[in-house]
């Protein structure tokens, strides 16, 4: 009875944690959450919180909110709490606020970092510091393949993987269609670490898989861009079969917008094969997202149709009042992979003993679809999750995004099934 009662008093203090932080985090420069137990393993994360980015920060803290909750309703995960300090998207800041969690707060893992560039730097000081860092929303395969530091695991896709599902998808349902010619392919993506890493990947899949493709044109817009105009006027110059697209966020709902008043969608067949299919992207664009894109995304609102990841979806609606973006999926991993570590390795556990643990990694996440479960690559730490792919079609049930995915192919990594499936 004692320990029941020690349990409740637990989750009680976890969700009043919560609630005080949900009144707070407008005015409060840093937030804490999950446990006010000074023993409990700090976790410090990093998130844009402001600016074109801050939806995926706020989305972020909504997703370890959730898997708080999950945490505390089990007696065999640790206590966490959880620091967040607002990036602000900026390498500089974000590499002293870690440094601060590592050696002022005591902090054992960080986690987080939307942009590529910054997630990198950040992983340098986590090596320096001999702190965990988790990354859960930035993609960059620079981190991972090949590994470079021990200390750092990536809990959602890198581009490597998106783009070899992409060039797939490519080979099968894209190729085909242009009559045993090479496919023609034009390129626009944010000029920094994360456009390139794509590029670089798409390429090399596609030289992996055999297709014969042409660059018709490559473009390289600033990060935050205002006006695509000069941009989707080169894009329909020439002749192309395919433009690939890897803007997120903000900067593709712009493009997309000032794209739907040209023939842009005419003139080409339009992918964004890691990003485009996020639920933030369908729901700001509303009615003016197009039929027939070609999109994916690291978490899908309405893909796998799983008890799991409809709960996941409604708890955070329940939550925030609106469907979440993937930022979300991936901090809840991202906060789950560290409880769960810790739940085998134990608390007091040594660094080797963890970074072990987090080679061996199985966790069942809500992207992960019936009798999957996303696993780490021990060579990489890179986790291994299923990436499906889909078209825009005409679809109301998660208002106010008026077009979501369907038509889903889902490509399983090569490892665990080297086979497609369809759905």
């Amino acid at each position: 009875m004692q320990n029941k009662n020690k349990f409740k008093l637990r989750i009680n203090n976890t969700l009043c944690l919560l609630m005080a932080c949900l009144l707070s985090q407008s005015t409060l420069a840093e937030t804490r959450l999950g446990s006010a137990d000074e023993y409990a393993t700090k976790v410090g994360c990093l998130f844009p919180m402001t600016g074109r980015g801050g939806l995926y920060g706020h989305d972020s803290l909504i997703g370890i909110q959730i898997a708080l909750e999950k945490i505390a309703s089990s007696p065999r995960y640790p206590e966490l709490q959880v620091l967040i300090e607002d990036s602000r998207s900026k390498a500089s800041r974000a590499t002293r606020i870690a440094r601060t969690f590592a050696q002022e707060e005591g902090a054992r893992f960080l986690c987080g970092v939307v942009n590529s560039s910054v997630a990198i730097q950040v992983a340098q000081v986590a090596s320096q510091e001999e702190v965990f860092f988790i990354g859960t929303d930035h993609a960059s395969s620079r981190l991972t393949e090949p590994l470079t530091n021990p200390y750092y695991f990536r809990l959602s896709n890198n581009t490597k993987q998106s783009m070899l599902a992409g060039a797939k998808y490519i080979k099968e349902h894209l190729l085909p269609k242009t009559n045993n010619r090479p496919i023609r392919i034009s390129y626009i993506a944010p000029d920094y670490e994360y456009g390139y890493s794509v590029w670089q990947d798409l390429t090399s899949a596609l030289d992996e898989l055999n297709v014969p493709y042409q660059i018709v044109t490559t473009l390289w817009p600033r990060l935050y861009e205002a006006n695509y105009s000069p941009f989707i006027r080169a894009l329909m110059e020439q002749p192309t079969d395919l433009i690939v697209n890897s803007m997120w966020g903000g900067d593709l709902v712009a493009f997309i917008q000032q794209a739907k008043s040209t023939p842009l969608f005419d003139h080409s067949a339009f992918a964004n094969f890691d990003t485009g299919g996020n639920y933030e992207v369908l729901a700001a664009l509303g009615d003016d997202m197009p039929d027939g894109l070609i999109m994916s995304s690291r978490h899908h609102t309405n893909w796998p149709r799983t008890e799991l990841n409809h709960w996941f979806v409604e708890r955070f609606k329940a939550i925030s009042g609106r469907y979440p973006s993937y930022a979300a999926e991936g901090a809840y991993s991202g906060l789950m992979a560290i409880a769960e570590s810790l739940a085998i390795a134990g608390t007091n556990a040594s660094n080797d003993t963890i970074r072990k643990t987090l080679e061996q990694l199985v966790l069942h996440l809500p992207e992960d679809p019936i009798g999957y479960s996303s696993f780490m690559d021990e060579r990489t730490h890179q986790i291994q999750q299923v990436i499906a792919i889909g078209t825009t079609q005409a679809n109301s049930n998660q208002l106010p995004a008026k077009k979501l995915l369907g038509d889903w192919v889902v490509y399983y990594p090569s490892r665990f099934s080297p086979f497609k499936n369809k759905e």
